[in-house]
């Protein structure tokens, strides 16, 4: 039996490989950084996100690195539903815009990026990138909800959720 690559998984790989491979790479690069260069990063994070100023630098160094890896990783992996590894993607793009909009000289007063925030705002690709693998998943069938299983009902669902089952 020769296994075929799904027409959707081949649709999806080149924004897949475009943004894992990024991201993996990003990731691999800050598994080495230092402490002034962790607390740096995370000085700007923390103006946007608040609680991550609550951790030591190295450890938000080393946890933005895994993190990067593990995202880079699932996009880069088809076995990952294109569902969670854009809601991962979406999640982080999330974070990423966050800051950017939150700190002050990365933009002027209509979100145009200055010349200090044209490195996050490009970053805005990575939530394009996400909110298309999201909607190619739903489209698909494959959305968010394939990822939760069911539960069934040993009595009548319907009358269940109507509240006409008794206990």
């Amino acid at each position: 039996m020769k296994l075929m690559p799904s027409a959707a998984n081949l649709r999806r790989a080149p924004v897949r490989i475009a943004a894992g491979a990024f991201i993996l790479n990003s990731g691999i690069g800050k598994l080495a950084l230092d402490d002034e260069s962790a607390a740096g990063m995370q000085g700007m994070a923390a103006g946007a996100i608040p609680p991550v100023g609550m951790v030591s630098p190295g450890v938000f160094g080393k946890a933005l690195a895994g993190a990067e890896i593990a995202l880079g990783a699932a996009l880069l992996a088809p076995i990952v539903p294109a569902a969670a590894a854009g809601a991962g993607l979406a999640a982080f793009s999330a974070g990423l815009l966050t800051m950017y909009v939150r700190t002050p000289g990365m933009h002027d007063g209509a979100l145009r990026p200055t010349e200090q925030g044209i490195g996050i705002a490009k970053d805005s690709w990575l939530l394009g990138i996400a909110a298309s693998l999201l909607i190619d998943a739903g489209l698909s069938g494959e959305g968010i909800t394939t990822l939760i299983p069911r539960r069934s009902c040993s009595t009548d669902c319907d009358a269940v959720v109507d509240g006409a089952v008794e206990a």
